[in-house]
């Protein structure tokens, strides 16, 4: 039990100093509780199938293809001088710790020997330089690790927890007076899944089949003792992700306990203020970022992924323990709001509050912002009569009727029959998309304002996975389930022509190596946001599976 009241002190003096700090009383307890749930990882063995050739082709994803070449006992029975540069092909995306043999061939080992791995989830990956690097996120995420070796024969691991499929060995430096081969390289993945789930039903079609399999694979990848938002990059919890993963969980493995560990964890690492970080880390003690831009949306979606948990579990006990934070989230709107029901948008990011919604730059974030209030408003709301404290909410319908009439007075276009979004009264995705989720449309219009996207120039369109998730999802809900299908198939499905084993951080079917980051291989190529295919196919079956 000490080890939780010095984790709770930690945690306490990495804030503030002595600065008030909200729910002090509770934050042991709930930093207790998401170590509880800590999920026990499951191991297992996996080896690569066989070497392949890295080929550079203008029609394969990025440019790159890997190409099937020689037997793996062609590495393991040749020197490594003459084998330098050889890929290795596990044929599936691994999320674990990597070990491997070297073995002398002849002579003795007289001086060190220097190799470097790579590790790739594609194939450009191994193909792209990295240096000199150009992005603007660490080099240090980049999977290449450099091992000296003092004697052979050796067994190495390498410490760092490596995501990948591929994996490319060059020699650095060895002696002229000895040589020696690698054998026995290992991967020991894990994962917090024991089990896949059930099939689906006989007679879905085949492309939908693939969908759902690699979209299990990308969830179960990411659902490691947390829901890491991407096993490569960034290893961590973050809320966005979070909700998306919980979803598909609930459809798929079911593992409430996970969802219960992160949402303890956000709770108890909030800021001073009560607010919650947008992500946390769990070593090497659990903590925030500090000094981090409060993301606004994400601390939004908190409450919504606490009540869908409630609908899913009927576990009154953690919902209720957890609901003063959830409540806490509904203060922060009224910050910014104008008269008129309106969110200003423009002044809370002047104020280093950071507005997602999708990874766009272009993207004007004013109506989407004010949906997504809305759709977190109902959903706190739908959480407070389950568990009996609307009073302490009774100011919400109030709110949410203003808003509503502040977001169709302001930002609908009767006349085009489509949401601006701004000064420059922008159309886009995500703003159509979240006035359709909010309630803020009514079911005609939304049917309307979707199609409209189909025609309408000059659209803002979806930066990545993450808004094309809400964007099925505003199909779905506005009634337009054939468009949602095919939308699924052509997105989703287009990852999978182009080789995808599991689901992307980022995908433009226009443009391959588009990266938010200005670098495309340090993309996260088994990201958490991507698998919600798995949520639709299974949860909307009558659609998907017919």
């Amino acid at each position: 039990m000490k080890q939780y009241f010095y984790l709770f002190g930690f945690i306490l003096s990495s804030f503030c100093g002595n600065a008030q700090i909200a729910f002090q009383a509770e934050r042991q307890s709930w930093l207790q509780k998401a170590e509880l749930y800590k999920p026990k990882l499951v191991e297992s063995e996996k080896h690569p199938l066989y070497l392949v050739n890295l080929v550079q082709d203008a029609t394969a994803f990025q440019g790159w293809k890997a190409v099937k070449s020689a037997p793996l006992d062609t590495l393991y029975q040749t020197s490594i001088k003459k084998r330098s540069g050889v890929v290795a092909d596990f044929g599936e995306h691994l999320t674990g710790y990597v070990s491997f043999s070297l073995q002398a061939i002849w002579g003795t080992s007289d001086a060190p020997a220097r190799l470097k791995l790579t590790f790739g989830e594609v194939p450009s990956e191994l193909a792209t330089p990295f240096d000199p690097y150009p992005g603007g996120l660490s080099r240090a995420w980049l999977q290449d690790e450099v091992i000296t070796v003092m004697e052979v024969p050796a067994t190495i691991t390498i410490p760092r927890r490596m995501a990948f499929r591929y994996v490319k060995i060059e020699l650095l430096g060895a002696s002229n007076y000895f040589d020696f081969h690698i054998s026995d390289l290992v991967c020991k993945a894990t994962t917090s899944v024991p089990a896949m789930p059930s099939a689906l039903a006989s007679g879905t079609s085949e492309q939908i089949a693939a969908i759902d399999k690699v979209g299990l694979l990308t969830l179960k990848e990411c659902m490691q003792t947390v829901y890491e938002d991407g096993p490569k990059r960034d290893r961590r919890l973050w809320i966005g992700d979070l909700y998306l993963e919980s979803l598909a969980n609930e459809y798929s493995f079911r593992n409430f306990d996970l969802t219960k560990r992160c949402l303890y964890l956000l709770a108890g690492l909030a800021q001073n203020d009560g607010y919650l970080h947008s992500n946390v880390f769990e070593t090497p003690e659990p903590h925030p970022q500090a000094g981090a831009p409060f993301l606004f949306d994400y601390s939004l979606l908190y409450n919504v992924t606490l009540k869908e948990y409630l609908r899913a579990t009927n576990d009154r006990e953690t919902a209720l323990d957890l609901w003063p934070i959830a409540k806490k989230q509904m203060e922060n709107p009224k910050k910014y709001m104008d008269p008129y029901g309106v969110f200003d948008a423009a002044t809370a990011a002047k104020n280093r509050w950071w507005l997602f919604v999708d990874w766009k730059n272009d993207l004007d974030r004013t109506a989407a912002i004010q949906g997504i209030i809305i759709y977190s408003m109902k959903n706190t709301y739908e959480l407070a009569k389950q568990l009996g404290k609307e009073s302490e909410v009774a100011e919400l319908p109030e709110m949410i009727k203003k808003m509503t009439d502040g977001a169709r007075k302001r930002m609908y276009d009767k006349k085009m029959g489509v949401f601006v979004s701004g000064p420059n009264r922008q159309i886009s995705y995500a703003s159509q998309i979240w006035m359709i989720l909010s309630g803020v449309a009514t079911k005609s219009e939304a049917r309307n304002a979707l199609k409209k996207l189909q025609t309408e120039k000059d659209v803002v369109r979806p930066g990545g996975p993450y808004l094309y998730h809400y964007y099925i999802e505003a199909l779905i809900q506005s009634g337009l389930s054939d468009m949602a299908k095919q939308a699924l198939l052509t997105y989703w499905g287009g990852m999978i022509q182009k080789g995808a084993d599991t689901f992307w951080e980022v995908y433009d079917p226009s443009d391959d190596k588009i990266s938010p980051y200005g670098f495309y291989p340090i993309n996260s190529y088994c990201h958490a946001w991507s698998c919600t295919p798995v949520y639709f196919i299974r949860k909307y079956a009558d659609i998907f599976q017919k």
